[in-house]
């Protein structure tokens, strides 16, 4: 084991170190701005939240969507009119449903009618048998306008009726309009409150009235880079991207940008101790700072891009968009942050300005204490830590099932409770509709296959018109129901078996269905993929085999711990009926990439350190010098993603408080307690099969081997 015993030279830096470097570098981002800002704007115009977009062009409901969306009046919008009064409907209650349908049909002139009935109110409008309730069906026309901006006044029209009727307006266009409430203004909101969240930890990091606006300023120009990058990529190769992905392209440029912010504001607090030119000393904090930081966005990347291997284009799409957001970052806070900070000088760090000395007390801290307290009880510290991590993990015994569609808002809105009705007073309508689509002249073989299926309620033929004829098919069971994907499985697999006809199934329900099929079969690929490519960056970072195969378990026994204590937050706190079938990708990816993250700032320095000091005065140098600025930056990432967990969608709240308690129990707990204990447990054989694994035959110039009776010692 090597001892330091020469001192450090302020090595030359050159141009890289004039006068008129850092007003260059934020010329030219002031050039950018002037691009890229207009362009940022833009984003929300490409984004969809079409289900058909989303899915691949390959899947049997994507099919049927393009083609009914082809037709004339192919993308009008379902609305369905559920009228009930729980001690039974009266006459002015049945007048008044047959003249609000009367006025609606008039204003919105239907394509299709209703179900059939034999009641004497209409061949459009159905009673329920227990007398309690009615309904009838709406298409609008896609002339009038999308669901969000129909559905307002469907709602106002009808509010004219007996006191005690109530009414609920819901259907498939409902639905959407409803969702499209929730994403009305997400950018803005997500945005905003990013901003007053990181703006509030880092006036608390630094406690200064200046040096918070730097990383801030810096932060938000990668993020606007970010999102006029993304418009460009979308508008030149139709890249998918929804409200989901635009709110989580925003996450990522903040909580990551800003953890490189704090990592080099580290090193170049340090380096301002031992150089009086600040321009010298940023230069040694990028050259300390930099490597760690590329590994560390390599490896976000890396992994988002191993999503373009997935079939559901909303899932495929968020590799780019992701990996555009983390370039923007990494450029942003590797040039335009240093440059700001070089122009401000000592002076931006007041009132606890860094001072130039050429004799520096390194005082052990917090962290150094804590990594004494490892040493001395190595086993300890790593069977506590995997025990947490273990005692976590049961949370996986939880309710882990996929969520319904119905069960993704946090405020239950009228659509959801029209379709609850819906299924109480109408068993045979309480799914949504299947859509089969059939050459014409098999029409009536298709349809009597299906009639004769379990779980279908009634079938109706439709319109014949470009080479197809439809079917609409209604399920007993509840929609996105365990039983209602069995009967979309059991009438594709019956339709399938009419020779000729050519049949496929769509519809709502088979939408769904059909991307929980697709993103399990993604998980099956993207995992291992993203697991292997993080693999081999740790590999070529650390060049070894033991710790990249250590760090990797540490993250993966992370994660696990930090699905099954959010399952349990989930299922026993919070009441959610399930976990979205998107979260435990997007969980997976986030936690594993950024929690490797952290691994990487400790561990590089930790190799960096044992060069000069052996493995373990270089861990705990390590865990001293970085201990506080690594728990800075995940408190800072675990809050952005956190702002999540503000948006009333169930989904984006499971994936805000996942990642953001991921995120915090690798900070905290795995980096701080479990990899260090480990590294001291192995020692050098961790480094295998580098040098630095085993003893050198002679030390490097300038330093000098401990001796057989001073190494053990020094072990501990």
């Amino acid at each position: 084991m090597a001892v330091n015993t020469a001192p450090s030279g302020n090595a030359p830096f050159g141009r890289l170190t004039g006068r008129w470097v850092p007003w260059l570098v934020i010329g030219l981002w002031v050039l950018l701005a002037v691009v890229m800002v207009p362009l940022s704007g833009k984003l929300s115009s490409v984004t969809t939240d079409s289900a058909a977009d989303a899915l691949p062009a390959s899947a049997e409901s994507t099919k049927v969507a393009l083609h009914e969306d082809s037709l004339p009046g192919g993308e009008d919008n379902t609305f369905v009119f559920v009228y009930h009064r729980a001690d039974g409907l009266t006459a002015a209650d049945r007048a008044t449903v047959k003249q609000q349908y009367d006025t609606l049909a008039k204003r919105y002139p239907p394509k299709v009618a209703g179900p059939a009935s034999d009641k004497d109110e209409g061949p459009s409008v159905k009673s329920s048998t227990d007398g309690t309730a009615m309904t009838f069906t709406l298409e609008v026309s896609a002339a009038y306008g999308g669901p969000e901006t129909i559905v307002g006044p469907l709602r106002e029209a009808a509010k004219d009726r007996p006191g005690g009727l109530e009414l609920d307006v819901t259907g498939p266009a409902a639905i959407d309009a409803d969702m499209d409430a929730v994403f009305d203004g997400i950018d803005t909101q997500v945005l905003l409150t990013t901003v007053v969240v990181v703006t509030l930890l880092l006036i608390l990091t630094y406690r200064s009235p200046v040096l918070w606006l730097i990383p801030l300023m810096a932060v938000g120009a990668a993020a606007l880079t970010a999102m006029a990058t993304v418009y460009l990529l979308v508008k030149s190769f139709g890249i998918v991207i929804d409200d989901q992905n635009s709110a989580l392209l925003t996450i990522l440029v903040f909580g990551v940008g800003t953890d490189y912010a704090l990592l080099l504001i580290s090193r170049y607090r340090e380096a301002l101790h031992h150089h009086e030119n600040v321009r010298v000393a940023m230069a040694h904090a990028l050259r300390g700072a930099a490597p760690a930081v590329v590994a560390s966005a390599a490896t976000v990347v890396a992994g988002l891009l191993c999503l373009i291997v997935a079939d559901l284009n909303s899932t495929s799409g968020l590799g780019p968009i992701g990996a555009a957001g983390i370039l923007c970052a990494l450029v942003a806070m590797l040039t335009l942050f240093p440059a700001m900070l070089v122009v401000l000088g000592r002076r931006v760090f007041w009132p606890a300005i860094p001072r130039f000395s050429t004799a520096v007390e390194e005082k052990p801290g917090l962290w150094g204490r804590l990594g004494a307290v490892i040493s001395r009880r190595r086993w300890v510290a790593a069977l506590g830590s995997l025990g947490i991590l273990g005692v976590l993990i049961l949370g996986l015994a939880g309710n882990t099932g996929a969520l319904r569609e119905q069960d993704q808002f946090l405020s239950t809105p009228e659509s959801v409770t029209g379709f609850t009705a819906l299924h109480q007073h109408f068993p045979e309508l309480g799914g949504q509709p299947m859509t089969i689509l059939t050459r014409p002249q098999y029409q009536e073989q298709v349809l009597g296959v299906v009639k004769n299926i379990r779980g279908v309620a009634q079938t109706m033929p439709g319109e014949t018109s470009g080479g197809w004829a439809d079917i609409s098919v209604y399920p007993t069971d509840a929609p996105d129901t365990v039983a209602e994907y069995d009967t979309i499985k059991r009438v594709r697999t019956a339709v399938h078996a009419v020779s000729g006809a050519q049949a496929i199934v769509g519809g709502p329900s088979a939408e769904h269905l059909d991307t929980e099929v697709t993103t399990s079969r993604d998980e099956k690929l993207v995992i291992p993929l993203v697991l292997a490519v993080v693999l081999i960056v740790l590999g070529l970072l650390l060049r070894a085999i033991v710790a990249p195969l250590i760090l990797m378990g540490t993250v993966i026994a992370s994660f696990a711990a930090s699905f099954g204590g959010s399952v349990f937050v989930f299922d026993t706190i919070l009441g959610f009926k399930g976990i979205d079938y998107s979260v435990p990708l997007l969980a997976f990816l986030f936690l594993v990439a950024l929690g490797v993250d952290y691994n990487i700032f400790l561990v590089s320095r930790a190799r960096e350190e044992a060069v000069l000091l052996g493995t373990r005065e270089g861990m705990l140098k390590a865990l001293s010098a970085t201990g506080g600025v690594i728990t800075s930056a995940g408190l800072v990432l675990a809050a952005t993603f956190a702002v999540l967990t503000t948006l009333p969608l169930v989904m984006l709240v499971e994936v805000g408080f996942l990642v953001a308690f991921g995120v915090l129990l690798d900070a905290l707990l795995v980096r701080s307690v479990l990899v260090p204990a480990l590294t001291l447990l192995i020692g050098r054989r961790i480094w295998w099969p580098s040098r630095l694994s085993r003893p050198a035959e002679e030390p490097p110039k300038g330093q000098q081997w401990l001796t057989d009776e001073e190494e053990p010692a020094l072990q501990g």
